[in-house]
């Protein structure tokens, strides 16, 4: 049924309380009468709201709406629905959004963004129908964005935009000040934070960080007060190694230069910050073997990100399981072995799992290298040794309080402070490893860490109670 309420009720109800709340949260009465105005039909409120949100918060208001309701909010909006919402979007809902948007209103989007976010959105297409855009863009934005397309994913080239400043190195203050008023704003980078100094052949020379250039008198050489460059970037770089490079030198943007050192782009901090986001999502979702996760994501999607995972557990516990069943006999006769083997590998498995999370943010933050990984790895072992023993001990007391029986708690005791520092050990030991293979230590390191701490803990567990019980 449509609405009949005057539309200027709507526009003051929904201004109180705010759009978005002072966290950031967009406020669920505001979503509420978003997705009324989108049942509606009402294009002058959807474009009005569009243009006066930010386009991250536009980004989060179409991602709370429902499924049926943001394809019809991406179809009212067309080419008005700004560009760097779309970019703003989580992977899923830009690729249902770019569905939805015609190719003219794509197109228009690609004129609007920096290179880098251009070649973003256009990856996220298919073949034919990029091609199919990329006809309708000019031509130096053709050539920017298939130039940035034809690096991998995750490389520095794909992040880098080609709109930069540069100035020659023969160049003074005034005449680099005089040359950014009289270019066009479409010749210059929405927002940049140097200049880069290049001799005749477009070699990389050093930069002049903007809050120098302001400062210094019309007359002085750029040469003069030049800075060296912290970090220069090829493009094939990976974009982690990218990210590595800002945190250390705490750069607010860094030149690309190709392999015969000429300036070809530069990468700023927003695209980093989004990079690290990332990188730290992946490694997170991987140490428990998912590949993708969203509020978003269909049940189809999340089944197939799942499953491998599940049925590696699956492998892994047939395993575990079957070295338990060469004890049986000892399980047999003392049934209680049944009821702690739990305690001695779940308890164990926690450990082995602080020290792979340690490990794997340590390698992702270049923090184990040369003399320090040794360091580590005694640190590590010795950790998990000492809380092993007090854990152990007090599971020792708590069993002997249960089961009165000096042997099972001595059994239990023994076996936790082993397994305890093999988990400490294999925790640190596996995620370095696979790095020294060249696999990805968050991806793969979970699986033979849990594994074998299982393995291990029932083994110890087991072997010793069939020693000292039978």
């Amino acid at each position: 049924m449509n609405d009949t309420r005057d539309p200027n009720v709507r526009e003051s109800v929904s201004e109180s309380p705010e759009a978005v709340e002072s966290t950031g949260v967009i406020s669920p009465h505001f979503i509420a009468q978003f997705v009324g105005a989108v049942g509606d039909g009402d294009k002058p409120y959807l474009w009005r709201k569009a243009k006066e949100l930010h386009p991250a918060d536009m980004a989060d208001l179409l991602e709370h709406l429902p499924p049926e309701a943001f394809r019809k909010a991406i179809h009212l909006l067309g080419k008005d629905l700004p560009a760097e919402t779309v970019a703003e979007l989580s992977d899923n809902m830009r690729l249902e959004a770019l569905r939805e948007l015609t190719d003219a209103a794509v197109t228009a989007m690609i004129g609007h963004l920096d290179s880098d976010d251009a070649s973003f959105l256009l990856s996220d297409l298919e073949d034919d129908r990029r091609v199919r855009i990329l006809n309708k863009v000019s031509a130096t934005d053709r050539a920017a964005i298939e130039s940035s397309l034809a690096f991998d994913d995750e490389s520095a080239g794909r992040l880098m935009q080609r709109a930069f400043v540069a100035a020659p190195v023969f160049w003074n203050v005034g005449q680099a000040i005089d040359h950014m008023r009289t270019v066009s704003d479409d010749d210059l980078p929405e927002n940049f934070f140097e200049i880069y100094i290049v001799d005749p052949a477009f070699r990389l020379q050093g930069s002049v960080p903007l809050s120098t250039l302001l400062r210094a008198s019309r007359e002085k050489s750029l040469k003069e007060i030049m800075k060296e460059i912290k970090a220069s970037i090829r493009p094939e770089t990976d974009q982690e190694e990218v990210a590595y490079l800002f945190r250390q030198y705490n750069l607010a943007s860094a030149p690309v230069v190709d392999e015969a050192g000429r300036l070809t782009g530069m990468i700023t901090i927003d695209d980093v910050v989004d990079v690290i986001q990332e990188e730290a999502e992946e490694d997170i979702l991987a140490l428990s073997g998912v590949s993708e996760a969203g509020v978003n994501q269909s049940i189809l999607s999340a089944v197939r990100a799942r499953i491998p995972w599940l049925l590696v557990n699956l492998v892994t516990a047939f395993f575990a399981s079957t070295v338990v069943s060469f004890f049986a006999p000892v399980i047999d006769q003392f049934v209680a072995l049944t009821f702690l083997m739990p305690v001695v590998a779940g308890l164990s498995g926690n450990a082995g799992s602080q020290a792979l999370a340690v490990s794997v943010r340590a390698i992702a933050e270049r923090d184990l290298e040369g003399p320090l990984v040794r360091r580590a790895i005694r640190r590590e072992a010795l950790t998990a040794t000492i809380n092993g023993t007090i854990v152990a001990w007090t599971a020792a007391l708590v069993v002997l309080a249960w089961f009165h029986n000096p042997t099972i708690s001595v059994v239990i005791g023994v076996s936790m402070m082993l397994s305890f520092t093999w988990a400490g050990l294999v925790g640190i030991l596996a995620p370095l490893t696979l790095k020294r293979l060249g696999a990805d230590p968050a991806v793969a390191s979970s699986v033979f860490v849990l594994t074998s701490i299982d393995m291990v803990s029932f083994f110890v567990f087991l072997g010793l109670a069939s020693l000292m019980l039978l």
